[in-house]
């Protein structure tokens, strides 16, 4: 089932996702839910808050669903090392419509457990870095927005602002 996006303003997009205590039949579900949401997007990724669900879990497939079964479904999932460091350009569904430069890891090593529920250990570099960057942030309550400064930052946040108040957004 696709569920809404939920977009930046929404408090859930600001606080800490809890653990998920058990995979259970339910849990698998809502993993089901997140990567048919994740593709009707389209998008690379996807975050439980992003669909108003605080809990730790997130979807990544870097193909954008163009390669059949490259979806990572990661549970709990929590950093083991991340070293370098890579400047691109990044958007994301919950921002829809802007995007800035963000500084990421180049590599990144994230442990947690699979849709089945078993330890699983993914290590990424280059945009599978990124991405697990950006949806763990999104566990922790913060957006990509947030790792802006300035004038870059103070721009879009103003633009949305206007389109809040004007009912677009």
């Amino acid at each position: 089932m696709i569920r809404p996006i939920v977009k930046f303003g929404d408090p859930v997009l600001a606080r800490k996702a809890e653990p998920v205590a058990e995979v259970t039949g339910e849990i698998r579900q809502l993993v089901d839910d997140m990567i048919e949401t994740m593709y009707a997007a389209p998008g690379v990724g996807l975050a439980a808050p992003q669909i108003g669900v605080p809990l730790r879990i997130c979807v990544i497939d870097i193909s954008g669903g163009r390669r059949g079964g490259q979806v990572i479904t990661l549970i709990n999932p929590e950093f083991v090392e991340r070293t370098g460091m890579q400047l691109e350009e990044e958007g994301c569904l919950s921002v829809p419509g802007y995007n800035a430069t963000v500084a990421r890891p180049e590599r990144a090593v994230v442990r947690g457990l699979d849709r089945e529920g078993q330890p699983v250990t993914i290590e990424g570099t280059g945009l599978l870095a990124r991405a697990l960057q950006h949806e763990l942030d999104h566990l922790d309550g913060t957006l990509f927005l947030n790792r802006l400064r300035g004038l870059p930052r103070d721009l879009i946040i103003r633009k949305i602002r206007k389109q809040q108040r004007s009912g677009a957004w």
